[in-house]
């Protein structure tokens, strides 16, 4: 039996630098990694033959209160009006459930910091230049076209950049991809912050990812990771004032960069304060959000259900004749906003409650990993709803158990 459990052990931690290094790919190969990973560790049997470590270790109450967030979202049935709609989701979130026993029972002895970071951070840095390389290909070749398979037409652009930009979406879309990026940027900044030249070699590719796909809200991103990064660092008796200070001039950077972005001539600034205006031409988001807005008193108290906010919203596209919107079935393109939608406000607020329990519930050197990665998340979501694609979900999964073996001060020691 023990023989039968190490093997599976060492399988299914292979599977786990498998999944790390797949994150920046496309979404098919990560999906696989991600559910072979879960699937090893059950069979190992871990979680037979050890007791829950949560009366000691409160690393593992953010694995709760998303497995919590599952079930609130299972209850749903009872109210939701597209049953199948609400099947979707809940199978696409059964991650968040899978994970939770991971976070109580934790992981065998084989797994290490060190290599899981490095795995990350070599399929950041390989991505980079393969993307690079096969849309630069596909440019000067668009008759390879015809043989892709894509559920979208490339678009042609007169220069090679803007059509890397705007077309690497078919592959990885922009926003996961930079955030799969910025997170192996902190983990390559942790492995290696006493040496240079490893630094010089990975940072530079890592975030050129964003230049390159020109990702608006990535640029926001970083600068407030870099704020949360700053104030990490403070002692403790200046952290609070001189933290406000931090926060006050990245808002300024933050802010004036954007102007300054090239995607945002697409909408001119009074629209920022008239999102009720919506219109065709202009910035879609800022339009959906318009119409997610217009009528709250249909989801504030309970919310319409697990998955039923697109559906919702394409009734609203239809009524205002945005007929392309509802051919495309936008999505809120705001977890928020979807969270509110199909939950209610005590949903969203239960939401706001477990991602904060992630930074607070961290220990050691897992306490600044944390605290970074709820920035990267925090941040994005605001504009994607980061967990509408597998992506998002595999991204989360991976960071979560990276903090979780960071702060695991016996496993370092």
């Amino acid at each position: 039996m023990n023989r039968y459990q190490d093997i599976i052990g060492r399988i299914n931690y292979a599977l786990f630098l498998v999944a790390a290094f797949l994150l920046p790919f496309p979404q098919l190969p990560i999906r696989y990694a991600c559910v072979a990973w879960v699937v090893g560790w059950f069979l190992e049997g871990r979680w037979l033959h050890r007791p829950l470590p949560i009366r000691q270790n409160k690393t593992a109450i953010p694995f709760i209160l998303f497995g919590l967030w599952y079930v609130w979202q299972a209850a749903s049935y009872f109210w939701c009006a597209d049953k199948a709609a609400w099947g979707g989701i809940m199978e696409r979130y059964l991650t968040f459930a899978l994970i939770v026993p991971i976070g109580l029972w934790g992981v065998n002895r084989y797994y290490n910091v060190r290599q899981t970071g490095k795995a990350l951070v070599l399929g950041c840095v390989i991505a980079v230049p393969a993307y690079v390389l096969w849309m630069a290909a596909l440019y000067h070749h668009p008759e390879w076209e015809a043989n892709l398979h894509l559920s979208e037409p490339l678009k042609v652009y007169g220069d090679w950049w803007t059509f890397l930009s705007e077309n690497i979406s078919l592959y990885k879309h922009r926003l996961f991809l930079c955030s799969v990026e910025l997170f192996g940027v902190v983990v390559a900044v942790q492995l290696w912050h006493k040496q240079k030249w490893p630094l010089l070699m990975t940072l530079p590719v890592m975030l050129s990812a964003i230049p390159l796909t020109a990702s608006r809200q990535s640029v926001l991103t970083v600068i407030a990771m870099a704020a949360v990064g700053i104030i990490c660092m403070l002692p403790h008796a200046y952290r609070w004032w001189v933290g406000a200070g931090v926060v006050l001039l990245a808002l300024f950077v933050g802010g004036g960069t954007l102007m300054l972005h090239p995607r945002m001539q697409q909408f001119e600034l009074n629209e920022l304060t008239e999102l009720r205006e919506v219109s065709l031409e202009h910035e879609s988001r800022l339009n959906i959000w318009a119409i997610a807005l217009e009528t709250p008193k249909d989801y504030l108290a309970h919310g319409l259900g697990a998955g039923q906010s697109t559906n919702y919203l394409v009734e609203k596209y239809k009524e205002k004749y945005f007929n392309y919107y509802a051919s495309k079935r936008y999505n809120a393109h705001n977890q928020y906003l979807e969270q509110l939608m199909e939950l209610g406000v005590p949903g969203l607020l239960f939401f706001l409650l477990m991602w904060l329990s992630v930074p607070l519930c961290a220990k050691g050197k897992g306490r600044p990993t944390a605290w970074l990665f709820f920035a990267l998340f925090v941040f994005n979501m605001f504009t994607d709803c980061m967990f509408g694609r597998f992506c998002g979900i595999a991204l989360w999964a991976v960071g979560m158990l990276f903090i979780l073996l960071q702060s695991d001060t016996e496993r370092q020691q």
